[in-house]
């Protein structure tokens, strides 16, 4: 439903290239957004989320009960410890840094639609935007829009984790369900 909806909302923007991780959930909201703009989406396993090795699929009383040194380590180098089998924060910001470069240099624009997870989103938008304090306590929600616009010295950051098109498409949605 969320899918639909961003990609109804995108439908009739001036896309070029619309890229996804590879995971399921992502994958199915990029081809709900290219069927919208006319774009194949294409993925790529650059844009999965962060990889949380040892860590992945446990809740933090699992965690602290099973990796209780990892899990200190891991609090303790908040960007450069990289959870066994995993990676750090930091390696998830190159990988995904680097799949924005690639993005970049191979797009057909004006504009670019990128479909990926709160987590790598938001360590690609620490990279671009370091000086940005509310950066690092923001929310970005499924299916919420964040915009970059190119700028003469490099990336404006003209919306952050925008979910208007789910609220308005929900009203519209009640209005003609009640007609």
């Amino acid at each position: 439903m969320q899918a639909s909806k961003v990609a109804r909302a995108l439908r009739g923007r001036p896309v070029g290239v619309v890229i996804s991780s590879d995971l399921p959930r992502a994958l199915q909201t990029a081809t709900a957004i290219g069927e919208a703009v006319g774009v194949p989406a294409r993925a790529d396993q650059r844009w999965r989320e962060f990889n949380l090795g040892i860590f992945q699929g446990h809740t933090r009383d699992e965690i602290l009960a099973n990796f209780p040194q990892q899990w200190h380590d891991f609090q303790a180098d908040y960007w450069g410890y990289p959870i066994p089998n995993g990676e750090s924060r930091r390696m998830l910001q190159a990988r995904v840094y680097a799949a924005w470069q690639d993005v970049l240099a191979s797009a057909t624009g004006p504009e670019v639609v990128v479909v990926s997870h709160g987590g790598s989103l938001k360590m690609l938008l620490l990279k671009l935007f370091p000086d940005a304090a509310d950066l690092g306590a923001a929310h970005l929600g499924n299916t919420s829009v964040t915009t970059l616009e190119c700028v003469d010295f490099g990336w404006r950051l003209a919306s952050l984790a925008s979910v208007d098109h789910l609220v308005s498409l929900a009203s519209d949605e009640s209005s003609e369900a009640s007609l």
